[in-house]
């Protein structure tokens, strides 16, 4: 199979019909086979009977439904475990990412030996409100990750399957996917500027609390990528230099003790200084070795439970 679309969605039924058969256009003008992987993150509305209905019509249209809504990252996550594809495209469900994009996509993958492709909405049709925040936000991930991307947030990406088999994302991870394949060791990673449509129907789902989830989620990516794997090497030496200057502190003021007549060191403050640098240390150091035996006996970060699945084979993790 040439091309995988994996498709989160939330309440987006009135779209649906009409990116299907949009994606189903394209396909066949450019005689690419394709399947088409909508997830529904809980919806409220009959997205779901929509993804049903499409399904009967077009066999190459398939479905993951979750019980609640657990987030994008979620979602796509599920959707690249089932991906076959040989190049997987993300996009959003409400006509604002243009299929027309998808054969540049599938080339720069297929022939020009890309791993990842990131859209660049150049022109933007969002509020100010949104798209301010965006830029900087944009700006401070390339600063972190130095990885030189105009929009990490675009929802239209291309990908070879074996990123998307390699990475895992919770949380509000999909933001960086990006910086998670480079970490990962897939560094042939460019971008194209893509169409960005004015939304037809509906309303955002996003608030503007995504941006102080995703700077939150952004520190645990940096922090995890370097010593998710060995912990010890940030909590055991921050605790060690914490401890030894601690122990220096305190070990000056009891020499003085002894040596100087009438001399309190309990009467000082760098006493209780030194102290708690020793104190502060010794925890650090233990929540270091903690840390050690949780990442060896780590449990599944994600956390979601399937309600039903269309045209997809079920595995042991569908729960």
């Amino acid at each position: 199979m040439d091309i995988s679309l994996v498709i989160p969605l939330y309440n987006e039924e009135e779209s649906l019909p009409e990116l299907a058969a949009w994606i189903d256009r394209v396909a066949r003008k450019e005689d690419l086979s394709y399947e088409i992987i909508f997830i529904d993150d809980g919806s409220g509305d009959h997205s779901w009977k929509v993804i049903e209905t499409l399904s009967q019509q077009n066999k190459a249209i398939k479905g993951i439904k979750f019980r609640r809504n657990y987030g994008k990252s979620a979602a796509l996550n599920r959707g690249f475990l089932k991906a076959a594809g040989e190049v997987v495209i993300t996009m959003d469900a409400d006509l604002q990412d243009s299929p027309d994009e998808i054969p540049e996509l599938y080339r720069l993958i297929k022939f020009d030996g890309f791993d990842l492709v990131s859209g660049w909405k150049k022109k933007r049709h969002d509020p100010i409100g949104k798209r301010w925040p965006s830029r900087f936000f944009n700006w401070t991930v390339r600063k972190i990750s130095k990885l030189h991307l105009h929009d990490f947030n675009c929802g239209l990406k291309a990908y070879r399957n074996e990123v998307i088999k390699t990475i895992e994302l919770y949380g509000e991870m999909h933001r960086y996917i990006p910086v998670i394949a480079k970490w990962a060791g897939f560094g042939k990673i460019t971008e194209k500027v893509v169409n960005h449509s004015p939304r037809k129907y509906g309303h955002s789902k996003f608030g503007a609390e995504r941006m102080i989830k995703g700077f939150l989620d952004l520190i645990t990516l940096t922090f995890v990528s370097k010593f998710g794997k060995r912990p010890m090497h940030f909590f055991g030496v921050v605790g060690i230099l914490m401890f030894l200057i601690g122990f220096i502190i305190d070990g000056y003021l009891v020499w003085a003790k002894f040596f100087w007549q009438g001399y309190r060191m309990t009467e000082r403050p760098l006493f209780y200084f030194g102290l708690l640098a020793m104190v502060m240390g010794m925890q650090m150091f233990s929540a270091g070795f903690v840390a050690e035996i949780v990442s060896r006996n780590s449990s599944r970060r994600n956390e979601y439970h399937i309600e039903k699945t269309l045209g997809l084979d079920k595995t042991p993790e569908d729960v």
